[in-house]
């Protein structure tokens, strides 16, 4: 992979109602030896992620399967209400099969380390990446600090605890929640269908 170094697009967070652009100021220290290194820049004027570029001093070879953790040369300090997110980036993916194994990383509002990139070279033949080279991208994101509400019950829902690959499995979901008996405290929700219910169902349907 060669060094892939694009000049800086100054990024605008949001838009007031008046039209004007707001930024969102965040503070970025550079690490000590990282002076040669861009600041995480934005490829387009329409691109979501800034490019984190590499800070290795020397070339690493990421073995396939193998796990590698990559310097970057910079510290954040994310506004309060927010979180970073580093995210794999889609060509390096595609090409020579680097992902993020922990993806998205999340960076709190108060880290105030070095940013490294866990990569996870899941292709099958060795990557090997160059100072400056551009390896992940960094979003920032407002987040919401829930405010717990213990209960005894949850509200029910069509849905209820199906899980994993639920609405990939078609017809088989829906016998197994048309036989599935739901009993709400109090009010004795009965969602199971008789085998003669879903015979007229099907009945009406043909009509």
């Amino acid at each position: 992979m060669r060094s892939q170094r694009r000049r800086p697009v100054l990024a605008e967070a949001a838009k007031s109602s008046r039209g004007r652009s707001v930024a969102l100021r965040v503070p970025i220290a550079r690490m000590p030896g990282a002076e040669d290194l861009p600041l995480p820049c934005f490829a387009t004027e329409g691109s979501v992620g800034a490019d984190l570029a590499a800070a290795v001093r020397e070339a690493v070879v990421i073995e396939p399967g193998a796990r590698v953790l990559v310097p970057t040369g910079f510290a954040i300090a994310v506004p309060a209400g927010y979180e970073g997110q580093v995210r794999a980036r889609s060509g390096l993916a595609l090409r020579h099969g680097l992902l993020l194994p922990n993806a998205p990383g999340t960076i709190d509002s108060d880290y105030r380390g070095e940013l490294s990139v866990l990569l996870l070279n899941a292709g099958s033949e060795p990557v090997v990446i160059q100072r400056g080279d551009r390896i992940a991208q960094l979003i920032l994101a407002p987040v919401v600090r829930p405010a717990w509400e213990e209960v005894k019950q949850l509200d029910l829902t069509q849905r209820g605890d199906s899980g994993f690959g639920h609405t990939g499995r078609g017809s088989l979901v829906r016998v197994a929640t048309e036989r599935r008996v739901r009993t709400e405290v109090g009010g004795k929700t009965d969602l199971r269908k008789s085998r003669k219910q879903r015979g007229s169902s099907r009945n009406k349907e043909g009509t």
